[in-house]
């Protein structure tokens, strides 16, 4: 008998009847934009720690401490909602924050 004569008897193989992987390892858009969120975030979580740094040596308020306090609380959140895959709101929630702690900072310093 020759190799096309014989057949399987237990049918096609689950390898053969699936469509290959892709072969590129490049990161989905998802994945991208993910990443995105969280370099923004820690990038202004960084930014938040210097301010609030400079304004506890200049003696300021302590409702502005409590603002860059806040502000970098909701900078973890919006890391780890971005790792959960909420980038949307997480991009909301990021720049919600940071107008709002701007916001704050001036009314409370003037």
């Amino acid at each position: 008998m020759s190799a096309p004569d014989q057949t399987d008897p237990q049918g096609p193989t689950p390898a053969a009847s699936t469509p290959a992987a892709p072969t590129s390892d490049a990161p989905t858009p998802a994945a991208r934009a993910r990443r995105a969120r969280i370099a923004a975030a820690g990038l202004l979580m960084a930014a938040a720690a210097v301010v609030l740094a400079l304004r506890l040596a200049s003696r300021s308020s302590v409702l502005v401490v409590g603002v860059y306090g806040l502000l970098l609380i909701l900078c973890g959140v919006v890391i780890e909602l971005s790792r959960r895959g909420r980038t949307r709101l997480g991009t909301w929630l990021l720049a919600a924050g940071l107008v709002a702690a701007l916001v704050m900072d001036g009314v409370v310093l003037s």
